[in-house]
């Protein structure tokens, strides 16, 4: 049996699609939203966004994810408390002869866009049975990748141009190393050191070598330099150096300088040197000069160890600081530089977890969609009900101003004046008028009883992403105490969500 398979999911799932059965419930048409509560905080800096990711392989699982004769033995031996089989024989001859999720419709953001809190990412819409069954695996991919994700493209950010370097494939959790690579990837890394993934999404892997290499040579009575020429003479096209196995400046930079330029003499070009500790961006400073010095002024300086989006922020202000003492161009060093991140992008550094949720928003009843609503103290946990539609709004600048909820019912016009309400604050309000905005309806189908697209190329969602953050605000892009991006509900949907807050506070 495939443990990732249909029966990759939680117990309870299975459970209260027992229940639903029983009471003629399971194939009543019914309407799950998911999406998140709240943008990552890492303490010191938090997200003013995030990026979905995720979607395709959803997509692809829930294609090929059926009950079959091993899962359904796999159930056939859960017990009850008193001995007794936890499923009945009707309700598993149920499940294989519905197979797997081919009555579900999903509405989605397409992969790679920028998303906010509280505005759905995936609408799932179908039998109740089927659409209770996804919940698990749906939020498994999407709640790590989207974390992934968001925290690459802060990376991105903070890199601004240069070159990054995803290297967590040794510290991600198990088989959660695939999904990080690809969700920093989309996110903004441009490449990666996984082999398998990266030949999987079209992408060349990069790696240098470790210090390991330097110590077996040493170890064994030889000496650094000749260590770096062993492996300058094996890739001579591909030579990049670990420079502090041994001491940065005084042993590494200069044994490296020797190798390149034997390199050179014999018609190569170095691609570059590696600091992976110290104070890197001082480092870089000075491995700038002295490879300036010896005709090197192109070789690439690829930085890594506990870099994140802070880290990253610090050594380029840094340099711009401390450059022009020795004489060094900052902004010529920062063009040279890559940034290789490993452990804080793949384990979201910071803050662990997104916390996306999967709920139940609205019910067929009597050949209408019945709006579904959850009641709680905290007023963010408070669900948008109903069968929704969801809009980028953009302003004059071009620049996204807000994403809105509305009934999927209504207009929402460009020519008509257009008035956003706070989802949980009747007193705030803000009227947009004809020429001052534009609208982008955000959801689109993704499935209807089989996936509606083929996956599709990386590039794509990394042009996705490009885009959406070019139209943010500045404010919302910065990497700390971000500005709050507005979600907002149409006049209707608010005046819906307040008569069923006061319905079920009377109930």
């Amino acid at each position: 049996m495939d443990p990732f398979g249909i029966l990759y999911t939680d117990l309870y799932q299975l459970t209260m699609g027992q229940v639903y059965f029983r009471l003629g419930l399971h194939e009543r048409e019914a309407l799950f939203e998911a999406f998140y509560r709240k943008n990552p905080d890492y303490g010191a800096h938090q997200a003013g966004y995030t990026v979905f990711a995720g979607l395709d392989p959803l997509l692809s699982w829930m294609e090929e994810a059926r009950f079959g004769e091993e899962e359904l033995a796999a159930l056939r031996a859960l017990k009850s408390r008193s001995g007794k089989p936890l499923f009945g024989e009707d309700y598993l001859r149920y499940l294989k002869a519905m197979g797997g999720f081919s009555g579900l419709t999903l509405r989605a953001l397409p992969e790679g866009r920028v998303a906010h809190p509280q505005v759905p990412l995936i609408s799932v819409e179908g039998p109740l049975l089927q659409a209770q069954l996804l919940e698990t695996a749906l939020l498994n991919r999407i709640n790590y990748e989207t974390l992934i994700a968001t925290k690459a493209s802060r990376m991105r950010e903070a890199a601004g141009e240069a070159l990054v370097l995803e290297f967590g494939l040794r510290r991600a959790p198990a088989k959660g190393g695939e999904a990080a690579t690809r969700a920093s990837l989309i996110g903004g890394a441009n490449r990666s050191s996984a082999v398998s993934l990266s030949h999987l999404l079209g992408l060349p892997s990069s790696g240098t070598h470790a210090h390991s290499m330097v110590q077996a040579f040493l170890a064994l009575g030889h000496t650094e330099e000749e260590a770096f020429q062993a492996f300058a003479e094996v890739f001579p096209d591909d030579t990049i150096l670990l420079l502090d196995t041994v001491d940065t400046l005084d042993s590494g930079l200069p044994h490296a300088i020797r190798v390149f330029e034997r390199l050179r003499r014999k018609g190569h070009k170095p691609v570059g040197v590696r600091i992976d500790s110290g104070d890197l961006a001082y480092l870089a400073i000075q491995v700038a000069r002295e490879l300036d010095k010896a005709g090197f002024p192109e070789t690439l300086i690829v930085l890594s160890g506990d870099l994140d989006e802070l880290v990253i922020w610090q050594i380029k202000s840094q340099i711009q600081e401390e450059a022009p003492r020795y004489g060094v161009d900052p902004d010529r060093l920062l063009k040279r530089l890559v940034y290789g991140v490993g452990t804080r992008m793949v384990v979201s550094w910071g803050y662990p977890a997104l916390g996306g949720v999967y709920k139940l928003v609205a019910i067929r009843e009597n050949g209408t969609w019945a709006p579904a609503m959850k009641i709680s103290d905290s007023l963010e946990k408070v669900l948008n009900p109903g069968h929704k539609k969801v809009y980028r709004v953009y302003d004059h600048r071009g620049l996204a101003t807000a994403d809105l909820l509305a009934t999927f019912d209504e207009e929402v016009c460009e020519n008509q004046p257009l008035c956003l309400r706070h989802p949980t604050d009747p007193t705030k309000r803000r009227t947009l008028h004809p020429g001052e905005f534009t609208l982008e309806p955000l959801l689109e189908e993704a499935y209807r009883g089989k996936r509606l697209f083929p996956p599709l190329p990386l590039e794509v969602l990394q042009e996705r992403r490009r885009r959406d953050v070019e139209r943010l605000d500045p404010g919302v892009r910065r990497l700390v105490n971000p500005h709050v991006y507005h979600v907002s509900l149409t006049e209707r949907l608010f005046a819906l969500k307040e008569e069923l807050v006061t319905r079920l506070g009377q109930g």
